[in-house]
């Protein structure tokens, strides 16, 4: 049975997690004392119960606290060897544990141990952080709060900052938490309900002196020309410019992206103060670690041609890694890690919107959440003072802490498709749905495209969240419509690495049965419609200058006369040579093109429920639920084909063992001799 100290403590971290105006994703830290029995003793125990590092407070379980002895965690004040080497009681916090599992302690499990009160939160609020960074924070945190909040100066969180909140609660009684200089707040109280709403009670103080005694313009005026752009014009933009924004991003390591046009982004980019602001960068550790310590603005007005702003994001793409190796080489000491990286993960385009980057969706999605909380922080402190963040150097201190590192180091190693972005055609059922499935499975973000556009978003959810997979409409007969599918997989993502021409139907007729218009329909979905998907997917991949795959699901009828099957067969020929065409015209550009020869799949496919199947059986003389054996019986392997087995051809044409292979066509069909390539 859950203890009913930690049920408490689940439920208040859920409910303050939950609220962004309480602390950011995966920032800030609850924790409980309670007693439990010792197994070993049978005596009881005092245990501190907190949450772990990288936990999200929102989504919190009791599997995400870390359990630690309180006596023998309150003991490591009499080893403790200064602040000159606090680092080491990280360590020592594992001598500490309870029982076996549990979340790994966290850099703040001091402050929650410490701190005299059986309950304590430490969160992130924009409001608190607004005040926290304000220029003159010590005093407004006197006028906000009275005695009933204190000022602690910045510290880098740790063993002695546990140490100060501690002697500041002895010290001030009255008092309910404090104001972090340059990070947030903690709070603490007697009982849960105390501690949540002494948290609460700071974070809507904040947020109402702020509304009220505020400068009505924080960030200034408008700079003209500089206002957002209509919202189709906005987004249309943002596509066009995305695929090498991502490119610039990901010149020292691939990332996704995601885009904002909020209006608080918006707003904030249109600003006189927008320029200056942004140069100081972020403040809250939580910040910058995931935005970097500033964002990359462009400073061209809205007005500016997609032309235009590329070649000005080319510049200053240059000059940011020029600043952030300066940034780096005037910190830096011999224990240092090696720098991560130069390129921003944040990226203004004023009338557009924000880029935002990492290493998968969910990372470069928080980005920007956090950016956003940043505009918030730097709006309310503005309002009241001025916005005055803690110096490079400490960002550096935090950015590059050997503990940090060590956090990133414990990571999971990347999966093989992990950081691209798959664009798959007919992928609602099918082969095309276990194509997306194996590549979000391998840790690929999927774009499901399909006619239908309720399959598709159902095919998607069935993969995971929008951080995963989305579902969109794509006519690829029409090239306006493959176009606007192309834009929606840009601005979902950042931009396109793999895509899979895999859409297509079949009739099966003999030469004197085909109509005109069975044979351009299936010419125009299959033939022009690779064609027109590959030609917008290949705009963006040049664009990146990263590379990427295209892969051709084409058919053992591309080489092979089969009875009754002219049309198909001879848009599956024009599709294989296709492959060989763009292989030749896109590998100057690093893009891989390949195709595949599936033959008899049968079970799951599309093509054979909509009477393709029937046809074919009518053709063979067979039943058709017996269909996919009579395929079988016909291969040399004499094995049935299903659509799992394309998809693990696709992963194996586009992950990292086949790089220097292009225009190969891989056949699928467990061994038809007379469509075996020559």
């Amino acid at each position: 049975m859950t203890n009913a100290t930690v049920a408490d403590l689940i439920s208040r971290s859920n409910r303050l997690g939950a609220d962004p105006k309480n602390t950011n994703y995966a920032g800030g830290n609850t924790s409980a004392k309670g007693t439990e029995i010792d197994p070993v003793t049978g005596e009881p125990v005092e245990l501190l119960w907190v949450k772990g590092s990288g936990g999200d407070l929102g989504t919190l379980t009791p599997e995400g606290l870390a359990v630690l002895r309180l006596d023998r965690m309150r003991a490591l004040v009499d080893v403790y060897p200064g602040v000159d080497r606090e680092d080491e009681m990280v360590a020592a916090f594992d001598y500490c544990l309870h029982g076996k599992g549990g979340a790994a302690p966290s850099i703040d499990t001091a402050m929650h141990g410490l701190v005299d009160a059986a309950h304590v939160d430490h969160l992130h609020p924009d409001s608190g952080i607004a005040i926290a960074t304000a220029a003159d924070g010590e005093a407004l945190t006197a006028t906000v709060f009275g005695d009933r909040v204190v000022w602690v100066p910045w510290r880098r969180p740790g063993f002695q900052l546990g140490l100060d909140i501690a002697a500041i609660k002895a010290q001030n009684p009255q008092a309910i938490g404090t104001i972090l200089g340059g990070h947030g707040i903690t709070a603490w109280g007697s009982t849960s309900e105390e501690a949540e709403a002494n948290s609460r009670w700071i974070i809507e103080t904040a947020a109402a002196y702020i509304a009220e005694h505020g400068a009505p313009e924080p960030f200034g005026g408008v700079r003209a020309g500089f206002e957002a752009l209509p919202e189709a014009e906005r987004r249309a933009k943002a596509a066009a410019l995305a695929p090498t924004i991502r490119g610039l991003a990901s010149t020292d390591s691939a990332q996704v992206g995601h885009f904002t046009d909020t209006a608080v982004v918006l707003d904030f980019l249109a600003s006189e103060k927008a320029p200056a602001l942004a140069a100081l960068g972020t403040s809250c550790p939580d910040h910058f670690l995931r935005t970097k310590v500033k964002p990359l603005l462009v400073d061209l007005p809205a007005s500016a041609s997609v032309d235009e702003t590329v070649a000005r994001l080319r510049e200053l793409h240059r000059d940011y890694r020029a600043d952030y190796q300066a940034y780096y080489d005037a910190h830096a000491t011999a224990e240092s890690p090696a720098i991560r990286g130069a390129d921003p993960l944040i990226v203004l385009v004023p009338g557009v919107g924000m880029f935002s980057y990492g290493a998968d969706k969910q990372t470069a999605r928080v980005a920007g959440e956090f950016y956003v909380n940043a505009i918030n922080v730097m709006r309310g402190a503005e309002a009241l003072s001025a916005y005055s963040p803690i110096s490079d150097a400490e960002k550096f201190r935090i950015e590059y802490w050997a503990l940090e590192e060590a956090k990133l180091q414990r990571r999971p190693k990347p999966r093989t498709h992990q950081g691209r972005i798959a664009f798959v055609t007919g992928a609602a059922s099918g082969i095309g749905k276990a194509i997306a499935t194996r590549l979000a499975a391998e840790g690929a973000c999927v774009v499901v495209a399909d006619l239908d556009l309720d399959k598709a978003q159902a095919a998607a959810a069935e993969l995971g969240g929008a951080d995963v997979a989305i579902g969109v409409a794509a006519n690829v007969a029409d090239a306006d419509g493959v176009q606007a599918a192309i834009d929606a997989t840009v601005l979902a993502f950042g931009g396109v690495d793999l895509v899979v021409n895999n859409a297509g139907l079949s009739l099966s007729k003999p030469l004197l049965e085909t109509t005109e218009q069975d044979w351009d329909l299936q010419h125009d979905v299959m033939a022009k419609g690779s064609f027109l998907v590959a030609k917008a997917a290949a705009k963006a991949l040049v664009a990146q200058g990263m590379g990427g795959d295209v892969v051709y699901i084409s058919s053992k009828n591309s080489v092979f006369a089969g009875p009754n099957n002219i049309a198909y067969s001879a848009t599956k020929a024009d599709q294989a040579h296709q492959v060989r065409l763009l292989a030749v015209e896109l590998g100057a550009h690093g893009v891989r093109v390949n195709g595949i020869n599936p033959d008899g799949v049968v079970r799951g496919s599309g093509i054979f429920a909509a009477g393709w199947g029937a046809n074919r059986a009518a053709t063979y003389g067979v039943k058709e639920e017996e269909l996919g054996q009579y395929y079988a019986d016909r291969t040399i392997l004499k094995r049935e084909v299903v659509p799992e087995n394309v998809a693990d051809a696709v992963y194996v044409l586009t992950g990292p063992e086949l790089s220097r292979t292009t225009g190969l066509h891989i056949p699928v069909d467990s061994g038809v001799a007379a469509a075996f390539l020559r």
